[in-house]
């Protein structure tokens, strides 16, 4: 077995953190008011968490496999949620559906390869997948409202995403401290 990485942080405050609080940019000194302002927060940090996870690392670190047999890796799951982002945009509308950007189930993952601009193209994918599903939400201020053919509530919604980004940054936190070993929140 190869030799495991050293765990590590930057944090110098709190040793088991990720940043140190002042360059933690989840940090917002101001708490949201009201309930979409709360969920919205919480996505944002959530996206933000996902992205820190991954800075710093090359294409080959990013496309890393954990534990076979499963295909999950950083760059994976950058593909895969903003598979899930465009997939979202379905859930709201009555018309046909967008097609997959990836293709056939889990070719988010398996196309996940070690090539930079596979790394480019899924963070250039994601960015944009999240801006139009955002935009497409906003048009619905009310967390009440049901759309789409199967009337899912705008709240409901919501919540998904952010379960969805919550529990890929649990996984992110893992695989990345099987790659370089840096640990943290």
């Amino acid at each position: 077995m190869s030799e495991l990485p050293a765990r590590w942080t930057q944090a110098t405050v709190y040793p088991d953190m990720w940043a140190d609080p002042d360059d933690d940019l989840r940090n917002n000194e101001d708490s949201p008011e009201g309930e979409l302002a709360t969920l919205l927060d919480f996505l944002t940090n959530y996206r933000i968490t996902l992205r820190m996870k991954c800075e710093g690392l090359e294409a080959e670190q990013l496309a890393r496999r954990s534990i076979p047999p499963s295909t999950m890796s950083l760059l994976g799951l950058l593909r895969h949620l903003a598979e899930v982002e465009r997939d979202w945009r379905n859930w709201i509308t009555d018309g046909d559906p967008l097609p997959k950007l990836y293709g056939a189930k889990d070719a988010d993952f398996h196309g996940a390869v070690a090539d930079q601009a596979v790394v480019d193209a899924a963070y250039a994918d994601l960015e944009r997948e999240q801006a139009a599903t955002d935009a497409a939400l906003a048009e619905h201020p009310d967390l009440s409202a049901r759309v789409g053919k199967d009337g899912i509530a705008i709240r409901e919604l919501m919540v998904h995403r952010i379960d969805e980004y919550a529990r890929h940054s649990g996984h992110a936190d893992l695989l990345r401290e099987c790659i370089d070993g840096r640990v943290g929140q």
